[in-house]
C-alpha cells in the first residue's frame, strides 16, 4: 500500500475513537453541575482566600530565564555522549556555546532580572 493511504487511515480511524469517547462520554456521563464543582480548591480543601491575587511580571522572568537556561543545558548532554568522536573542534564549539550562555546570564544578572525583591 501507498504510505500516504496508511497516514489517512490511521488519521481516520484516531479520528473515529476520539468521536466514539467523546460520544459515550456525552451519552452515559454525569450530567450534574453546582456550586461544588464550580469553585477553585487548593488541594482538595476550601480555598482560604479568593484567588485574586497576580504573580508580578518578575516572576514570569524569571520562569522564562529558567527555561531558556534548563533547555540550553539540555544541549551540553548530546555533546557529552560524542565529546571523544568531535575532538578539539567539538570542544571549542562547546566552550563558545557555554560563553554564550554565561554572557546571557551576566547580562541578565547586571540587568537585575534574577533579584527577587
Amino acid at each position: 500500500m501507498n504510505p500516504l493511504i496508511d497516514t489517512l487511515i490511521l488519521v481516520a480511524v484516531a479520528a473515529a475513537v476520539v468521536l466514539v469517547f467523546w460520544g459515550v462520554n456525552f451519552l452515559l456521563g454525569p450530567r450534574s453541575s453546582g456550586v461544588v464543582k464550580e469553585t477553585p480548591f487548593e488541594t482538595g480543601q476550601v480555598p482560604l482566600t479568593p484567588p485574586g491575587h497576580r504573580l508580578t511580571v518578575r516572576f514570569y522572568l524569571i520562569a522564562i530565564l529558567f527555561v531558556i537556561f534548563d533547555v540550553e543545558l539540555i544541549f551540553l548532554f548530546p555533546w557529552a555522549v560524542v565529546f571523544n568522536k568531535l575532538g578539539l573542534i567539538g570542544l571549542i564549539e562547546m566552550l563558545v556555546f557555554i560563553g554564550v550562555l554565561f554572557i546571557g546570564l551576566f547580562y541578565a544578572w547586571k540587568r537585575g532580572a534574577l533579584e527577587w525583591e
